[in-house]
């Protein structure tokens, strides 16, 4: 699970960030840096002495020249992630650094150098870890009401898998240890550690001697499978299942801290309903401090780029007035627990995918389909035969790492798994999976794999259409049937510049360097809106931004305010033509300006015929 949470009102979002490789896109993370709160170790970039070769019009030295004026998060990728086999510590202070900001600075500067070094290469505190006990206390927070509940004497067992790969050995130790002392022994039948081809030399012998010390105590209880070339989080977790025997298996990332009583909840739901698939209540243990930070009870869902997320529990849940209710979910975050041989039928998870990303929208989508009842209320439950709960009562603490080891370009890997998903399972709505990637419908130039099998599951399991999981399962996501055209948007006078929203907090459009990021994804409507910038996943986020005339001038104004206050947000717009609003005939158009480096700006005025092009279009623009 790589998910973190980012939490706004209610609503908490998981994001996950990656490696980025375009200069481009470094540069346009200045604008955008009021997200990111931490501060990362400073270092001067250099500075070419001449033009580099095949260089347009100075465009490349003048990008690089601005990389001085990055701001923290673009020195969160290049620096806290160093390069393999390069030392980026050398003599510089090491205040600046987020894993000091909350602690270490009593810390000798040696000290320091270790711990910033494992910091890079884990992602989380290390130096901290190797230096707290595997069986440390934590809090129990528990909901009162769970405290108070008689579980089955017969409950089944659970064989929990943990995925690692180049983890620190400390951290791997400390889940074996919580699972151990606070599942009860007698329904934890094994343990089984899965090696994604780790190249620490640590994570070999030593724990091959912590394996063996414990199977001569409880013979066969820890099970290692170790594969011989990296296979990524999706079919490292299905070889996980393959080497499990319990009735039950439990699917978790390797650093992670089971609280008391996970486990009775779990396993009664699911030996009530061997279809439910559960997933526990997160807590995060901080990444810098180790402390354990109490997160609020959630679902679980995702976006339209199928990035996961988490939602607020149904309406339905807290009409029962009882916070040890499972929660209905309409999708998982990654890590799980579920019926062993059930996990089979439903066809395990899409070993088509690679590295990580997907696989938890595409289960939870896929596990479920008839009516089903708890003692308040009635609930419909997902495509193909299935339930998704989360338990409240079912706490584990997870590491949130301040960056990801598993590649270094994840986002690439996120977004084919996505698409496998878009075009298995979501009919008409795969579109809204390529409009939040902003690629081409046809011809996307992304190599899916063959998707037949899973075409074929689908058919046999007789699951329900995406439309109705949408209406009745996951009513809060928005969606975007109306979009007729989407991607960036470009001026023919200079096609090298594309509309962006800007800094989040002016709510006024620019031009920029095109980098077909988030922030410069235009989505044209029938109803003649132009909205830009991320598509708004649910009702519970903020509206998407429209592009309004307000006074004269180019403004982003949330959508359904605009719309209230009948402001002039509706644009007639063709492919290669203008972009002129309806009401005020104003021409959305490029005024040459000495002010701004680009030598352009945005203006509205008496059109001039300036043309238009949007990327993709769903039907013809005209």
């Amino acid at each position: 699970m790589a998910c973190t949470r980012r939490t706004k009102t209610l609503v908490s979002t998981c994001v996950i960030l990656s490696g980025m490789t375009n200069i481009v896109c470094l540069l346009y993370v200045g604008w955008v840096t009021n997200y990111i709160a931490n501060v990362y170790i400073k270092v001067p970039m250099p500075v070419p002495e001449k033009k580099l070769e095949g260089d347009k019009k100075g465009d490349t030295l003048r990008i690089i020249e601005r990389l001085d004026r990055l701001e923290n998060v673009v020195n969160q990728h290049i620096q806290e992630t160093p390069l393999k086999g390069e030392d980026v510590l050398g003599d510089k202070s090491f205040s600046d650094s987020s894993l000091f900001a909350h602690w270490g600075q009593e810390l000798s500067a040696d000290s320091r150098r270790v711990a910033l070094k494992m910091f890079q290469y884990y992602g989380y505190n290390g130096y901290l870890s190797d230096r707290l006990s595997l069986d440390r206390a934590i809090p129990d927070l528990r909901p009162d009401g769970c405290k108070n509940i008689t579980y089955p004497s017969n409950l089944p067992q659970v064989s929990i898998v943990f995925i690692f790969v180049n983890e620190a050995l400390s951290v791997i130790l400390r889940s074996i240890h919580s699972a151990m002392h606070r599942t009860p022994s007698h329904l934890l039948k094994e343990i089984i550690l899965v090696d994604d081809y780790s190249d620490n030399d640590e994570l070999k012998e030593k724990l091959q001697d912590f394996v063996s010390a414990t199977n001569s105590q409880r013979p066969g209880f820890i099970k290692v499978v170790r594969h011989d070339k990296q296979e990524g989080l999706i079919r490292s977790r299905v070889s996980g299942w393959r080497a499990a025997t319990a009735p039950v298996v439990a699917l978790f990332d390797a650093h992670v801290e089971f609280n008391i009583g996970w486990a009775e909840p779990v396993l009664m739901r699911i030996q009530e309903d061997r279809t439910r698939i559960i997933s526990p209540s997160f807590d995060n243990i901080k990444y810098d401090t180790f402390e354990i930070e109490e997160y609020p009870l959630s679902a679980q869902g995702f976006d339209w780029e199928l990035w996961c997320r988490y939602l607020n529990p149904p309406k339905s849940w807290f009409h029962q007035a009882n916070n040890s209710a499972p929660i209905r979910s309409p999708s998982l975050i990654g890590c799980f627990v579920v019926d062993r041989l059930y996990f089979e039928e439903i066809g395990l998870l899409d070993e088509g995918m690679e590295v990580y990303g997907g696989e938890n929208v595409e289960l939870g989508v896929r596990v479920s389909n008839d009516l089903w009842a708890t003692g308040l209320s009635s609930w419909l439950v997902w495509q193909c035969g299935g339930s998704v709960e989360v338990l409240p009562c079912a706490r584990i603490a997870h590491i949130e790492r301040a960056h990801k080891p598993y590649t270094e370009d994840l986002t690439s890997h996120v977004r084919r798994n996505a698409l496998r998903v878009a075009e298995v399972w979501m009919d008409e709505f795969k579109s809204h999976v390529y409009m939040a990637w902003n690629i081409p419908q046809e011809d996307s130039g992304i190599d899916i794999g063959d998707i037949s099998e899973r075409k074929a599951l689908r058919k046999r399991l007789q699951c329900k259409t995406f439309r109705w999981y949408l209406v009745n399962i996951y009513p809060e996501m928005r969606m975007y049937t109306d979009t007729i055209a989407y991607g960036v948007l470009k001026n023919f006078l200079k096609s090298d510049l594309c509309l962006d929203q800007g800094p989040d907090t002016d709510n006024v459009p620019i031009l920029y360097l095109c980098h077909g990021m988030t922030p410069q994804n235009v989505y044209y409507t029938s109803t003649q809106q132009l909205h830009v910038g991320v598509l708004s996943p649910t009702i519970d986020d903020d509206d998407n931004k429209c592009l309004v005339d307000v006074n004269s001038r180019p403004r982003l104004i949330e959508c359904s305010y605009a719309t209230a206050k009948r402001m002039k947000l509706h644009w007639i717009f063709t492919q290669g033509g203008s972009i002129q609003n309806r009401k005020s005939k104003r021409c959305l158009e490029l005024v040459a300006s000495n002010d701004n480096e680009f030598g352009y700006q945005l203006a509205l005025q008496k059109c001039t015929g300036q043309k238009w092009s949007i990327t993709n279009t769903l039907t013809l623009v005209k």
